[in-house]
């Protein structure tokens, strides 16, 4: 798969676990991995870069043990690329069934 193509669709995917709920990285990467061929050297540039554009702001909390986690939390602004990005993937899905002769299901 084309590695600009798997950079947006893994995009729109972290997008889409942590506007259901706040996560720390790790989290998003075992998560993602339960599905996904993914690695932490893909998923926290991902993580850094959605947070410099201000589509996730972080926030730590304490654990029982080690050095605190880092929380990110979904923006309006990402929750809006997030919107948009869904948007763009159900007219790229519906395109491609279009054109393999299959049927949107």
């Amino acid at each position: 798969m084309n590695s600009q193509f798997r950079k947006g669709i893994l995009e729109m995917c972290v997008l889409a676990l942590i506007n259901r709920h706040d996560m720390y990285g790790f989290e998003v990467i075992e998560t993602l991995a339960s599905s996904i061929p993914v690695n932490e050297n893909t998923i926290y540039p991902i993580l850094r870069r959605l947070t410099g554009q201000a589509l996730f702001e972080t926030y730590e909390e304490q654990t029982n043990i080690g050095a605190p986690r880092k929380y990110y939390r979904i923006t309006q602004t990402g929750k809006e690329r997030l919107a948009s990005y869904e948007n763009e993937w159900t007219s790229f899905l519906k395109g491609v069934f279009e054109v393999m002769g299959g049927n949107e299901t």
